[in-house]
């Protein structure tokens, strides 16, 4: 016991520390509260340690000055956005943790544009009334789907929500087990329904549902057939499912609304290059679907939305529900999704503007080139580790196309000292942040994601911190 009391002794008092250079450097930087609560946790942190194992190791982390070092180093971190730019080399393009779909330029000029000062967010310029911001693209989403109107709000998620609650609440919606599908964060559609007080009523079996499944379900209290598009999973072998364009006579001979939730949702075809067939949003409306929700931030490549398209009458009431304003779209992302939109008004601006539709029609020869010229650099330094230039692929990410791989090249990086997973956080930890990917023990660098200005600056941070490591 008299071993962990004189340690305890030896803390120093918390003036003490803050006297140290260290801190007293960031004194006109932070304020003294921020500094004396770093101090007080790592005292408290040490005092629980010798409490805990009756040493200190090494005891020189009890010294002043030693303990003001570890507290500036917190207080700088502090310092540093938690938000920040990181440079995506793990071939996943739409990635849900790195933030989905990267913007255009006239998107971030847009952005700007509205945020530097005022709008006409909810103003109408010809009349000088208050305006609707979903006015803003209801125009350019009814010319690119063909719906009769639409609505936006703050991503799919919501958009489902609140469909369901605005078109079914205290009654019942049909849905295929098949289609029950939970997407990131646990987000169920059968809790979704509950939420929104709409009736679940499930049809057929997890891998094959009929159309007489549907039929026979109908009752009085049935408002709503609803299909949910299994953007990000597939069923497949012995599997049956029945298409939105079948329901259609289900649902008109029955007085229901049938909805569709698409989940990514695509305004162009892009099976022509190399990726899975999805059906578009066009597509579906022209099949007849009373309700469609899709995300602004995935295959569309824009920002976090959630739109609905549909019927006029039955967007008219899901705008008018409470839950429409709890679940608005800001200004910031409004102007992102017009800029964003606009471009799809020709379909070869939009390939050629939209990051995440480049990224998807890149040429795997000229994936290879830039993945050679990175192995190339990287090899004339001599670092300790095995630098290998393969094949491999990426993949569309964000809960979409689950099936679909890209052809592709990576660069191969195996230290010849340490661990695989350390080099891996070193550059996650780095600044900017780099995120590859992990594989079997491999770190592997794939530049699909990576735009080419920031080409240098990786292959810079990969040299450095493989030689410091």
């Amino acid at each position: 016991m008299s071993g962990k009391q004189d340690l305890l002794r030896t803390l120093p008092a918390i003036d003490r520390v803050l006297r140290e250079e260290p801190l007293r450097n960031l004194s006109q930087q932070l304020p003294q509260d921020t500094l004396s609560h770093a101090v007080q946790e790592l005292i408290a942190s040490l005092r629980q340690e010798i409490l805990e194992t009756g040493q200190i190791v090494p005891p020189e982390r009890l010294l002043a000055k030693n303990i003001a070092a570890v507290a500036a180093q917190y207080c700088r971190e502090f310092l540093q956005p938690s938000l920040r730019k990181v440079i995506n080399a793990t071939g996943t393009l739409l990635h849900t943790n790195l933030g989905r779909a990267p913007l255009s330029s006239q998107s971030l000029r847009a952005i700007n544009n509205v945020a530097a000062g005022y709008s006409n967010l909810e103003f109408e310029l010809d009349s000088g009334c208050r305006g609707e911001r979903f006015s803003h693209v209801e125009s350019l989403l009814t010319q690119l789907t063909g719906a009769e109107a639409a609505l936006v709000v703050n991503n799919n998620s919501g958009a489902v929500l609140l469909a369901l609650t605005a078109l079914g609440k205290g009654r019942e919606a049909i849905v295929s087990r098949g289609e029950l599908v939970e997407i990131g964060g646990a987000f169920r559609i059968p809790e979704v329904m509950e939420a929104g007080g709409v009736i679940l009523r499930e049809v057929g079996s997890s891998n094959r549902t009929h159309l007489h499944d549907y039929q026979q379900a109908v009752n009085e209290n049935t408002a709503i057939l609803l299909k949910v598009h299994t953007s990000n999973y597939r069923i497949v072998g012995f599997t049956k499912e029945v298409p939105a364009r079948e329901l259609l006579p289900v649902a008109q001979e029955n007085n229901l609304i049938l909805m569709e939730d698409l989940g990514s949702g695509l305004l162009l075809d892009l099976s022509g290059y190399g990726l899975e067939r999805e059906p578009t949003v066009p597509e579906v409306v022209k099949a007849g679907v009373d309700v469609i929700t899709f995300s602004g931030d995935k295959l569309l490549g824009g920002p976090q939305a959630g739109i609905i398209v549909g019927r006029a009458d039955l967007i008219k009431k899901i705008r008018k529900h409470p839950l429409a304003r709890a679940l608005r779209i800001d200004k910031l992302t409004l102007a992102a999704l017009e800029s964003t939109l606009r471009l799809y008004l020709q379909p070869e601006q939009a390939l050629q503007e939209l990051p995440v539709l480049k990224m998807f029609a890149a040429d795997p020869e000229q994936q290879k080139q830039r993945c050679l010229h990175l192995f190339e650099r990287l090899e004339a330094e001599s670092l300790a580790a095995e630098i290998k230039l393969i094949e491999d692929v990426s993949r569309v990410g964000g809960g979409a196309m689950p099936l679909t791989e890209l052809s592709d090249w990576a660069v191969e990086i195996n230290p010849l000292q340490g661990r695989t997973a350390d080099l891996a956080k070193q550059l996650r930890t780095f600044s900017p942040a780099v995120v590859a990917r992990v594989q079997n023990d491999r770190l592997l660098v794939n530049l699909r994601a990576v735009f080419e200005d920031e080409e240098a600056l990786l292959t810079q941070i990969l040299i450095t911190v493989l030689k410091a490591s």
